[in-house]
């Protein structure tokens, strides 16, 4: 799969000298996190909901393909058109071919993450059909010629004062100019440009959050509505999603959707909850008369059959590792250079792009394991990264002077004697050169840590010479 080589460490670097964007991140912690504490305070009921969920994704993945296959007869029967897409060529030159039966000049769209990673925004404009970002986020960095930086959220780096500046460079054209100041006043300025963008649409393009084998329904989760209006306003609705999005019945997805909105945003339920089936039947209201399904593979049935890897495909797309990870909360999302950034992207992207391609994400993490703590789906994100790691030592994707490194501290692991007497020796040496700072300013081999915070040094005795007198944490 062709993909740009993510430069993190380059990358990675301009977002902590970035001020605008450290202030950005500064909401998280008091928005999504604050939010989903709150929330579970009040659902006692979570872990079960979260063993339920995780048992519901496990049995669909070991049973994918019957899935698929009855959720293709089911939107059959209900009207719709499933196609399949092996990878994202494929999926592109689906979607241009439907909207060019459509005759599609402009296309409204949902957000979709399965959009973003199959580049379906250049293709449509390649072909010359316009496409319109309606999800408030999605739209604000399409002004900006930007890609999400969150799964969610996706302009969760912008500033409001960037925003405002946005809305008046882009919206003049519309006779909009008037000084935005509060949140509400920059939502109903967007909603009034959008408005009739759905209307002149001849093609709507949305995600899924969950696809239902029992019914052919496609699901789509939204707070601003736009989800609806761009699924039954034009002619036609195409869904774009993965594979691994299918789940057997509507009781399944009810379950999964009382775990995604609490750990997204921390709501009980999102505003609006769409079941999409079909095209629009003789006694509906409305909705289209076209309804198409492109189920986009991508590298998902390698990851389904690999049984170090197949626990990642249970992600719902919440957010909440990347929420609660200090690496994500220090850098934001572009760093990590393709589509999905924080824990989930440092697993996911080496297994759709290439590890050598990726190399630098699954050890852009401490390992801390508050993302598989708070993640809905138990998805065990550091032991998968560390599956990477090795991996990675086992392809000689790591550099040679890293190599040495970690033989260096495996022959130091296996010789106690020599461990203990190292890590004393080292202890003392520390306390000496730190004097009476007590810290270190600069510290060969450690730049990247001292170039942005001291380094303590180390204070007490061992922590094996405490355990050795027989004290407990």
């Amino acid at each position: 799969m062709s993909a740009p080589r993510p430069q993190f460490k380059a990358q990675a670097g301009r977002a902590l000298r970035d001020a605008q964007l450290q202030h950005a991140l500064t909401h998280i912690r008091s928005g999504f996190v604050e939010n989903r504490r709150k929330a579970l305070e009040v659902l006692p009921e979570f872990e079960v909901l979260r063993r339920a969920g995780k048992a519901i994704k496990d049995h669909t993945l070991a049973n994918l393909d019957l899935y698929l296959e009855r959720f293709e007869r089911e939107v059959q029967a209900s009207g719709g058109q499933v196609h399949w897409a092996g990878d994202a060529a494929e999926a592109r030159e689906i979607v241009l071919r439907l909207c060019a039966e459509a005759g599609a000049r402009t296309v409204t769209k949902g957000k979709s993450m399965i959009g973003e990673e199959i580049a379906i925004n250049a293709a449509l404009e390649a072909a010359g059909i316009e496409p319109v970002e309606t999800d408030l986020g999605e739209y604000i960095i399409q002004l900006a010629g930007e890609t999400p930086s969150h799964i969610i959220a996706p302009a969760l780096h912008k500033t409001r004062a960037q925003i405002v500046a946005l809305f008046r460079k882009h919206h003049a054209q519309y006779g909009l100019s008037q000084a935005l100041e509060s949140v509400p006043e920059i939502v109903d300025e967007a909603r009034q440009v959008l408005r009739d963008r759905y209307f002149q649409a001849d093609v709507g393009i949305t995600g899924a959050n969950f696809l239902i084998a029992e019914t052919g329904s496609a699901v789509v989760v939204t707070n601003e509505g736009n989800g609806d209006l761009t699924a039954t306003l034009p002619k036609t609705h195409i869904v774009l999603a993965s594979l691994e999005k299918v789940v057997p019945t509507r009781e399944d997805v009810s379950v999964l959707l009382r775990l995604l909105a609490r750990s997204a945003t921390g709501q009980a339920f999102t505003a609006y909850t769409s079941f999409f089936t079909g095209p629009r039947r003789t006694d509906d209201l409305d909705g289209p008369d076209r309804f198409h399904v492109v189920l986009v593979d991508n590298g998902r049935s390698v990851i389904a059959g690999d049984s170090d890897f197949r626990e990642v495909l249970r992600c719902i797309r919440c957010g909440a590792c990347m929420n609660h990870c200090p690496v994500y909360n220090a850098i934001g999302g572009h760093a990590y250079g393709w589509v999905y950034p924080g824990p989930i992207g440092a697993v996911l992207t080496p297994l759709l792009i290439g590890e050598e391609q990726a190399a630098d994400l699954p050890n852009a993490s401490t390992l801390c394991g508050r993302c598989e703590a708070v993640c809905p789906m138990s998805i065990p994100l550091p032991g998968l990264l560390r599956k990477h790691r090795e991996r990675q030592y086992a392809e000689r994707i790591v550099p040679p002077r890293q190599r040495l490194a970690l033989r260096a501290w495996a022959w130091l692991a296996q010789h106690p004697a020599f461990y203990h007497l190292s890590t004393r020796a080292g202890m003392r040496l520390l306390r000496v050169l730190a004097r009476r700072h007590g810290r270190f300013h600069r510290m060969p081999l450690a730049g990247s840590w001292t170039a942005n915070r001291d380094l303590p040094a180390p204070q007490g005795e061992t922590f094996l010479a405490a355990w050795k007198r027989g004290e407990r944490p």
